[in-house]
């Protein structure tokens, strides 16, 4: 009999503790499979969101809370700031680029981003049908957006107080879409992009004569600004500026990220922790399965030895049995995990901040996935010396 079929036999001849032992290294390799991945495409998505936006500047107030709403859109902003301070930034030397961003209504539950065309080309974003929004009250849809409400170019609708679901509408206002984007994987999937003089006129009615106009237009307000520093120089003095001398306040996308990212990172470790010790106890039962079936084999690992197998052979083949029971864990908890990761998109994220890929691998799970194939297969090592050492004598005068 060859050495894999009888490998097989052996599996088969202890269904339940080969199974218990396997599922124990699926739950171990799933469990860490899962962290690693929502850590990792969570910082990815981080990343992402905040390429090419060095500063965001906003009034005064939690800066976590200023970059989740105005980089990531997954806060309510913290206020607003006079928009005049726009050109006060764009004009500084310091400052490469300054794109507005006006919140405060959204469109069955996708945000609506007054702004300018420099926002979208921040991220690569092309227009996919239509063209790229160019009057007020015009809109470009982002490809998750369109896809999402089924509008298409020339569709009219209408904006909703708030940025969730269920507020009062903006009936006499009415958006026209005349773009949809292409996706792009980054925040501009999920809003709805419009210059950002079609927030002011929403929510500034219509003035009565030209006095009016002019103190409305005086009073216009922006959510925050991005900026893109025009020299290295300018990371290091002119947030401190913003901050110390004027009313408004600067936040780095990076750090708050960083700091939001270790916030969650706990919970990260704490389940890493968990998978660990399924990972420790995963590699015993590996071991504890094999040295008992090693008490069991005795009298055929002796016929076996008799009939010419070398101790070596007898060495190898536990030492499979473990890799093998080990590796059909782990592919297991890899398709478990990843399963369990398709269904959390699937249920749960789509509509909101996060995409959440199931069959996306990085090197980290493989290694982790390596280490646990490792583990199991030393865990096979001690029972493998045994059974190479078996009493031929000793065992055949027991029977």
């Amino acid at each position: 009999m060859s050495t894999w079929r009888l490998l097989v036999a052996y599996l088969r001849s202890r269904p339940l503790m080969t199974l218990l032992t396997a599922v124990l290294i699926a739950l171990a390799t799933a469990t860490m499979s899962v962290v690693t991945q929502v850590t990792s495409q969570f910082e990815h998505r981080l990343e992402q969101d905040a390429a090419g936006i060095d500063l965001v500047v906003g009034p005064k107030g939690s800066p976590l809370q200023l970059a989740l709403a105005a980089v990531y859109h997954a806060d309510v902003p913290p206020g607003n700031i006079p928009a005049r301070a726009l050109a006060d930034l764009a004009a500084d030397r310091m400052v490469a680029q300054a794109i507005p961003i006006a919140l405060g209504d959204s469109f069955r539950g996708y945000r609506i981003v007054g702004t300018t065309p420099q926002y979208p080309a921040n991220y690569n974003a092309s227009v996919a049908i239509g063209r790229m929004f160019a009057q007020p009250m015009e809109a470009v849809l982002g490809a998750r957006v369109a896809a999402a409400t089924g509008v298409a170019i020339g569709g009219n609708f209408v904006g909703t107080h708030g940025l969730r679901e269920g507020g009062p509408t903006h009936g006499d206002d009415v958006y026209r879409v005349v773009g949809v984007l292409a996706p792009t994987g980054t925040v501009i999937d999920r809003l709805v992009l419009t210059p950002v003089e079609s927030v002011w006129l929403v929510h500034e009615g219509e003035p009565a004569d030209d006095e009016e106009r002019r103190l409305l237009e005086a009073e216009r307000e922006l959510s925050a600004i991005l900026l893109r520093y025009a020299s290295p120089l300018a990371a290091a003095t002119l947030p401190r500026r913003i901050n110390a001398s004027t009313n408004l306040q600067a936040a780095s996308p990076a750090t708050e990220a960083a700091r939001l990212f270790h916030l969650i990172g706990i919970g990260a470790d704490a389940v890493r922790a968990f998978g660990v010790l399924l990972v420790v106890a995963a590699a015993l039962s590996v071991f504890v399965a094999l040295f008992q079936a090693l008490a069991d084999r005795r009298y055929e690992l002796a016929l076996m030895r008799m009939l010419g197998a070398s101790p070596r052979r007898l060495f190898a083949l536990l030492v499979l049995e473990g890799t093998l029971l080990t590796a059909a864990g782990v592919a297991a908890g890899l398709l478990a995990g990843h399963l369990t990761l398709s269904v959390l998109g699937a249920w749960f994220v789509p509509g909101g901040e996060f995409d959440l890929g199931g069959w996306r691998f990085d090197t980290i799970e493989l290694q982790y996935a390596g280490v646990i194939l490792l583990l199991g297969a030393l865990a096979a090592v001690v029972p493998a010396l045994l059974a190479a050492r078996t009493p031929i004598s000793v065992v055949l005068a027991e029977q």
